[in-house]
């Protein structure tokens, strides 16, 4: 069920409406969430609603039987840490086997061949389950807080359900951590404080962004041009690339707006997970900015665990790597996402490098802005040079985009002046200050409800009448 669909529209006024009403009965307001969110997950696929309550199950388990073996002061104890090492271990097993089988077989198929044997790989075709990364790692944070000590009592299992499941975030995020949604369970909200003015905003900046801009960049330039890369020049390919980097973002980002407008609108504030990322003037900058809940997963499950930067120069290196090549691994079993977790690892090995060696010489004496510009300017390059093994069906089709660079001739240009304007404003939008965007709440707020109820049918109108037939998948739904 996408949200951009009646369908959708129809679910969440039914459950809005019933939301409210069954707030005073917290116990039955649970039963009810718990079933529209299965009802919503089932929608895609029914069969896969049962993974879905086998992980609720297994970890709402696993983290009652850690909870029981930590010490009496809430310290880890020799049980409580294999616990925790076994939830981790069930919990990638599964994910393994429906996001990465296929793809272990056929890359040890292909590898045999190439050596001159003769192989008959079986034929899988494992079908992904949407969502099933985003609801495994907040399944595994639960876990491994409760591990750490960072639980007074575990959720009961009616809350851990209704937590994993919650539908605005179930299928793609953001990946919302139970220390921040525990809390807000167990306070209801209260109607007249809910933020629904600043909801709305963000229901409609995402549907904008998702309908309008990366649905009209994907048919006019991105598709075609990444289906054929050899049918056109470097003038076209250039831009497919920065048409696909404002893209993903719309698409992605656009989702997480409406995810998070549509949460609110239930009384429930989920954690920011964009903050104008392509404004960035490094890599590390962009991921402070770029799916922020990944990154923070990233960081406090991954990166610290490894180590962190508390070891050698070396070490701390290996770790960066390490960690951007999982996180590459972690969005598809494909080797192009494997280069691009590389890319975003090794340049921030590199960054790492570079700015100790420019702290050790000092300044060299190029104004600040010019430094600042040359930074944006190559931060944004380089990441838009990993979305183009994001983007490709494989690393060979990648290399043929990019080598399209340096290849004149082609089809007739793509690159229209409708399709410039909108990759430069798209871009350009994201440098405006967020107390602009803030100040339009605030104006919106103030209306009377009518004139807040026309500007968003206007609204809804419009993006109906710039948008495409239909309403693609959203790019993360496959992740």
């Amino acid at each position: 069920m996408l949200f951009p669909t009646i369908d959708f529209a129809v679910f969440f006024v039914v459950v809005f409406t019933a939301s409210w009403l069954l707030r005073p009965r917290h116990t039955v307001w649970r039963w009810f969430m718990l079933a529209a969110s299965c009802y919503f997950y089932a929608y895609w696929e029914f069969g896969y609603l049962f993974l879905l309550l086998g992980s609720i199950g297994v970890n709402w388990l696993f983290g009652e039987a850690v909870y029981r073996a930590l010490g009496p002061d809430g310290q880890r104890t020799t049980a409580s840490k294999w616990l925790v090492r076994a939830s981790v271990v069930v919990n990638l097993a599964a994910l393994g086997y429906y996001k990465y089988l296929d793809f272990f077989v056929s890359s040890v198929s292909d590898r045999l061949e190439s050596l001159g044997l003769d192989v008959d790989p079986p034929v899988l075709e494992i079908l992904l389950p949407v969502g099933i990364s985003f609801f495994t790692f907040q399944a595994m944070s639960y876990v491994l807080d409760i591990g750490r000590g960072e639980w007074r009592r575990p959720m009961t299992l009616l809350d851990f359900a209704v937590f994993l499941s919650f539908f605005p975030q179930v299928v793609a995020g953001p990946i919302v951590r139970a220390s921040e949604f525990a809390p807000q369970l167990e306070r209801p909200a209260d109607p007249r404080f809910v933020r629904y003015s600043e909801a709305f905003m963000l229901i409609f900046r995402g549907l904008f962004k998702k309908v309008v801009i990366s649905s009209f960049l994907a048919a006019q330039i991105v598709d075609p041009v990444f289906a054929v890369p050899e049918a056109y020049g470097r003038w076209e390919v250039l831009w497919a690339i920065y048409a696909y980097a404002i893209q993903i973002y719309a698409d992605f980002s656009g989702y997480t707006d409406i995810a998070i407008g549509v949460a609110l609108l239930l009384g429930f504030r989920f954690p920011q997970n964009f903050n104008a990322p392509y404004i960035a003037t490094s890599l590390q900058d962009f991921w402070r900015r770029w799916h922020m809940t990944l990154s923070r997963w990233l960081r406090d499950y991954l990166y610290i665990p490894l180590g962190g930067n508390r070891g050698t120069t070396l070490f701390t290196y290996r770790n960066l790597f390490l960690v951007m090549l999982i996180g590459g691994l972690w969005h598809g079993a494909n080797w192009t996402f494997v280069v691009w977790g590389a890319i975003h690892g090794g340049y921030l090995v590199a960054e790492r490098v570079v700015k100790t060696r420019w702290a050790a010489r000092g300044s060299l004496g190029l104004p600040a802005p010019l430094v600042k510009g040359l930074q944006w300017f190559l931060t944004f390059n380089v990441v838009c040079l990993a979305w183009v093994f994001f983007r490709a069906p494989s690393v060979g089709d990648a290399w043929t985009m990019l080598g399209r660079l340096f290849a004149g001739g082609g089809a007739p240009s793509v690159v229209s002046t409708l399709v410039l304007v909108t990759v430069v404003l798209s871009l350009a939008s994201q440098f405006v200050p967020p107390r602009v965007a803030e100040r339009g709440e605030q104006v919106f707020s103030k209306l009377a409800p009518l004139a807040q109820a026309a500007i968003l049918a206007v609204g809804l109108v419009v993006i109906d009448a710039l948008g495409p037939e239909g309403v693609a998948p959203f790019i993360y739904f496959q992740f």
